[in-house]
């Protein structure tokens, strides 16, 4: 084969990836939440529920990510460092979605899966423009 010449597999390749490309700078673009807010209510010491609602979420992952990020900013308001995801119940009904979230807060590290470091968690959102507490 010679140096510079593109076989048709290659192109066929090249032509899929840029599609790839192109529907997913397109879902990026339109993209444009609108965050109806955070109701929290402490349930028992270090266990948190936090009602989200918002428009636009592209799926339930945006509206976790808003839960999450009302759960560390309330671990860091609170004194502590961390938070575990208990559980999230979701509801979506005429565009609008609602999240409602359970966490435990704690100062050190909790034990299971679903752990977030409440600082790192919060300074991703605050880059990425979602509101917290």
């Amino acid at each position: 084969m010679r140096a510079g010449l593109i076989t048709p597999v290659a192109l066929s390749l090249l032509g899929g990836l840029s599609g790839c490309a192109e529907a997913g700078a397109g879902n990026g673009a339109a993209f444009q939440p609108d965050y109806g807010g955070v109701e929290t209510r402490l349930l028992d010491g270090d266990l948190v529920n936090f009602h989200v609602s918002m428009r636009g979420a592209r799926g339930r992952e945006d509206v976790d990510r808003y839960a999450e990020c009302a759960a560390a900013q309330y671990a860091l308001i609170r004194g502590y460092g961390f938070a575990r995801h208990l559980r999230t119940n979701l509801a979506e009904e005429g565009g609008v979605w609602r999240g409602d979230a359970i966490y435990t807060i704690s100062a050190a590290l909790p034990r299971g899966l679903k752990t977030i470091d409440a600082e790192v968690v919060a300074a991703n959102c605050a880059e990425n423009g979602i509101p917290m507490v």
